[in-house]
């Protein structure tokens, strides 16, 4: 059966259907990138939501500003912008009908600025990936020399970033007297919401002081933290809708039955009642942060690049070969989770384990192949900044610089047993030509200066990143992480 609206009543039993009425909900939020990630979470606590009978004057407008932004709206809008969310727990798959967006601009700027100067709207969240924010690798702060950046603030009628759009919608609500929204970041970044205000008012201080003023003085940008494992939707994922549940839908989502959403209460114009639906607000989200995307992120770091080395697809896969596992525990426990700080009723080792359990879960499908992508926006901000803090309190970093060098190792495009692993990353050409050159050089992989800043010409790093990278060309991967986990 197709989703639709008006086919919701003749979906299987079993299906968990909106109980609330859709036409009745207003908008309160416009969200800018609806991938699966947004749809598996924020979406969802939303959803939950209304089915308490609350707020549904915060309903969603989705929006986008990107080619792929486009596919999606044209896949979702046949079926009323309802998704179908698969939860894949081990113990029995189950399926709810997500209504929680009514609508999604055009991917058009003139349109979405209109929409977010609604009065109405009083958050705009986004979700554009974590290497979505111009960051400069150098000084951690906003790269305001990108092409993007250089092309937007010429073209300030005419903006073609989400921090463009962002910044001509503030200042048309502020000319018709309508208060700011509040910005809220939904990636998957430490200080999100810093690094959104970072790069909201980098970019309008390219066109005056007055309006960055303004901006850093009335706008607000909550941090959070956001998880829900949720992999890519493929042929599995759409016949497994399809199969077992009977929904044709065109962009289904399937997640694991884990979420968490971590948010700094700064909303001065309100905020749905997400607590009510086990969003926890805090004072600080900083100490949250650190414990997700060092433990959890970084985890997946640690096992994506040995798995992809030794030829393993799954994650689940991954969890059962002794190496990654052991490579995996050995390196937390000793380097990575002594650098988190400690949270007042929360235990990192059960945070941990509840990891490890997340991972290994085999109704997933989860690939190594997606924990493997985009490492070069990934290690500036899952791996680096820990090896950064064990330099700093001049702790070793062995296992970290060990880690590091599997990615290189990787980048160089080819298996242990030498089958070639297709581009996975943006920057695969050149990530391929600088692994190939540090083979018998390892200092030219640290030479990416925009990658790994000063990093790279730390003197114990660098040698603790050159003797792995030539453990593992000489003795291979199984060999290099056996002598690790060994203490050889």
């Amino acid at each position: 059966m197709k989703l639709s609206n008006a086919n919701l009543d003749q979906l299987p039993p079993g299906i968990d259907m909106p109980g609330y009425d859709r036409a009745a909900l207003t908008p309160g939020i416009v969200h800018i990138g609806v991938g699966n990630f947004h749809r598996a979470h924020q979406a969802v606590y939303l959803h939950r939501l209304f089915e308490t009978g609350r707020d549904h004057d915060w309903a969603i407008i989705g929006a986008g500003v990107k080619s792929y932004d486009e596919a999606m709206r044209q896949r979702l809008q046949p079926q009323d912008w309802l998704t179908t969310i698969v939860e894949l727990d081990p113990a029995g798959f189950s399926a709810m009908i997500c209504g929680s967006m009514i609508d999604f601009c055009a991917i058009d700027a003139g349109q979405l600025i209109e929409t977010m100067a609604r009065p109405e709207i009083r958050i705009v969240s986004l979700t554009v990936t974590e290497g979505g924010y111009y960051v400069d690798a150098k000084t951690g702060g906003f790269d305001a020399s990108h092409p993007d950046i250089i092309a937007d603030a010429g073209n300030p009628d005419r903006p073609a970033t989400v921090f463009g759009i962002i910044i001509a919608a503030l200042m048309a609500r502020r000319a018709a007297g309508i208060a700011p929204f509040t910005v809220m970041s939904c990636d998957n970044l430490p200080e999100n919401g810093h690094v959104a205000r970072n790069a909201v008012v980098g970019l309008a201080k390219q066109r005056s002081d007055d309006l960055a003023q303004w901006i850093e003085a009335n706008v607000a940008f909550p941090c959070g933290m956001v998880d829900c494992i949720t992999p890519a939707t493929g042929p599995r994922e759409i016949s497994i809708v399809a199969e077992k549940f009977g929904i044709e839908d065109a962009a289904p989502v399937v997640c694991e039955p884990f979420r968490q959403w971590v948010l700094e209460d700064n909303f001065p114009m309100g905020r749905p009642a997400l607590e009510t639906v086990g969003v926890q607000f805090v004072p600080d989200v900083a100490p949250y942060e650190l414990m997700k995307l060092r433990i959890l992120n970084g985890g997946h770091a640690t096992i994506a690049y040995p798995a992809g080395l030794l030829g393993i697809n799954y994650v689940h896969d991954a969890m059962t070969n002794p190496l990654v596992t052991g490579f995996l525990d050995k390196l937390q426990h000793e380097e990575i989770m002594p650098t988190v700080p400690s949270i007042e009723g929360v235990s990192t080792e059960s945070y941990y384990r509840k990891c490890v359990e997340r991972f290994s879960n085999p109704a997933i499908g989860d690939t190594i192949p997606r924990l493997c992508f985009d490492g070069s926006n990934r290690q500036p901000k899952f791996i680096l900044p820990t090896i950064e803090a064990r330099l700093a309190a001049g702790q070793p970093v062995d296992g970290l610089a060990l880690e590091s060098a599997l990615w290189c190792r990787y980048c160089y495009g080819t298996t242990d047993s030498g089958e070639m692993i297709p581009p996975n990353d943006p920057n695969w050409d050149r990530l391929t030509a600088q692994a190939k050159l540090a083979r018998d050089t390892p200092q030219k992989w640290l030479e990416m200066a925009d990658i790994y800043g000063d990093l790279g010409s730390n003197p114990v790093f660098a040698q603790a990143f050159a003797a792995a990278l030539t453990a593992l060309w000489q003795n291979g991967a199984e060999a290099t992480l056996t002598a690790y986990i060994n203490g050889d």
